[in-house]
């Protein structure tokens, strides 16, 4: 696959992005094999799975800090939701345990990141420190990981 880089595409160096496109492809792998008559509630987990890592990316790709924060909230909604028919499926033996523990494991993690990132924002938002500019200056320390998250954009004029 091709690297394509630019400002509009920086969150999928979120460890939170990376994080929820993850627990989707788990998700998929899990799901997909549910019987015929369960087929709808299998594709309503799918769905609320796919919801959170695309909303983090459309907050990330808004310039204002209340509206990354919105779209950052309904991804951990949507979270919350897959985690409840998680839990729901695994008592009603719909999943085994194993799945049920590799799948609850990543989403914890998911949930930690989530509420530490938004945690990190509104500490930005309260304290006037956010910058609705191109210029990123988010990072992975946020999420509890060290790793860079994304360098500053400076545009090269020619």
């Amino acid at each position: 696959m091709t690297a394509r880089k630019n400002i509009n595409r920086g969150y999928m160096k979120l460890t939170v992005w990376q994080d929820a496109a993850e627990l989707y492809g788990l998700t998929c792998n899990i799901f997909r094999k549910f019987q015929y008559e369960l087929r709808r509630v299998a594709s309503k987990q799918i769905a609320s799975v796919d919801s959170v890592h695309r909303n983090v990316a459309e907050g990330y790709c808004r310039r204002s800090i209340n509206e990354y924060l919105q779209s950052l909230n309904i991804a951990l909604g949507s979270l919350g939701e897959s985690v409840s028919g998680t839990h729901v499926y695994r008592l009603a033996e719909q999943i085994s345990e194993e799945e049920f523990e590799a799948w609850d494991a990543l989403a914890y993690k998911l949930e930690n990141g989530m509420k530490r990132l938004i945690e990190s924002l509104q500490y930005k938002r309260q304290n006037n420190d956010w910058e609705d500019s191109f210029i990123l200056k988010e990072s992975n320390a946020a999420y509890g990981s060290h790793q860079p998250q994304a360098a500053a954009y400076t545009p090269k004029l020619e």
